[in-house]
């Protein structure tokens, strides 16, 4: 059985059907799940249990500068109990970003826990990238590695809090989630497929697509490692590499995309992009500032040379 095949494994597609199952849709056309569907999905059996990963998903969602009211939406259901009684019980709707915080924050001894953090973490990215698809390719790109950067120096840290320490430590660490993601490739296997100069970085040289799938990549391992406490170079390495794989996996057989390798190359680096953003600015800018012929006339003043002699 390949890693393809086993119902365990963070991409399957098979295990991905229950989250879009207990999916609904609302009166106004938008989404939630229903909090007790959740928990039964990701194998929780006492409710008041449950009740306690909602309770630090809803801190999580404050901290992060979001609105409780919005994602965590109480309500009560009636539900059949033994010989057709019916019993209220509480319940919570939940949007799709709540039930990333809530798998979050779940049991990570479940093994649907795995998938349901790849899953909502997913599909919770898509959505935001479907939020800025008006932007054009290029500001989408700038987008992406600014906040691929960002990624990079928090897994950074979490690495060297679990034993990463050197800058050769790094690079070794950081060619594990590579060779994950891009099915063996390390980062100078990508530079040279790339035909880069040995000064260009090859996140300055992907796509909008590419930068997800490494933003994606990079966010993972940083939560998979502090999650679950990993320690020693080893430790560190060989779940960075697991968190690609289990990316790859995600990308190509659950939501048939290409894989990374496959992706094009831009014609432009994000440095000329940068530059070509800058004299934009500049020219919109300068456009703005430039003063108008006719700035000191008031409403009912003709300009000068149409006065009448």
């Amino acid at each position: 059985m390949g890693d393809g095949d086993d119902p365990q494994a963070p991409g399957y597609a098979g295990q991905v059907a229950p989250f879009d199952a207990i999916r609904h849709e609302s009166d106004d056309e938008g989404e939630y799940w229903s909090a007790r569907e959740l928990a039964t999905a990701l194998g929780y059996v006492q409710w008041r249990n449950f009740t306690q990963v909602i309770k630090q998903a809803r801190t999580a969602c404050e901290t992060s500068g979001h609105a409780v009211s919005d994602h965590f939406a109480d309500v009560s259901n009636m539900i059949v109990v033994g010989k057709g009684a019916r019993r209220q019980v509480e319940d919570v709707h939940l949007s799709r970003y709540a039930c990333y915080l809530i798998v979050q924050n779940a049991d990570p001894e479940k093994p649907i826990v795995a998938l349901g953090q790849t899953y909502f973490a997913v599909q919770t990215r898509r959505q935001e990238l479907a939020d800025s698809a008006s932007l054009p390719e290029a500001q989408q790109r700038l987008m992406l590695r600014e906040q691929v950067a960002e990624r990079n120096s928090e897994l950074a840290a979490t690495a060297q809090r679990a034993g990463v320490v050197s800058a050769r430590d790094f690079a070794i660490f950081q060619d594990h989630g590579y060779m994950g993601l891009y099915g063996g490739e390390r980062a100078r296997d990508i530079h040279a497929r790339k035909g880069l100069k040995r000064s260009q970085h090859i996140l300055d040289h992907m796509g909008s697509t590419e930068l997800a799938a490494n933003w994606f990549r990079a966010t993972q391992a940083d939560e998979k490692i502090r999650r679950d406490g990993v320690q020693g170079r080893d430790a560190a390495n060989q779940t960075h590499h697991a968190v690609g794989q289990a990316v790859r996996r995600f990308i190509i057989e659950d939501l048939g995309g290409t894989p990374p390798e496959e992706l094009p190359t831009p014609m432009q680096s994000i440095q000329q992009l940068q530059r070509a953003e800058q004299r934009r600015i500049e020219a919109q800018t300068q456009q703005r500032q430039q003063p108008s012929l006719f700035a000191d006339a008031s409403p009912d003043q003709t300009p000068p040379d149409e006065q009448d002699e």
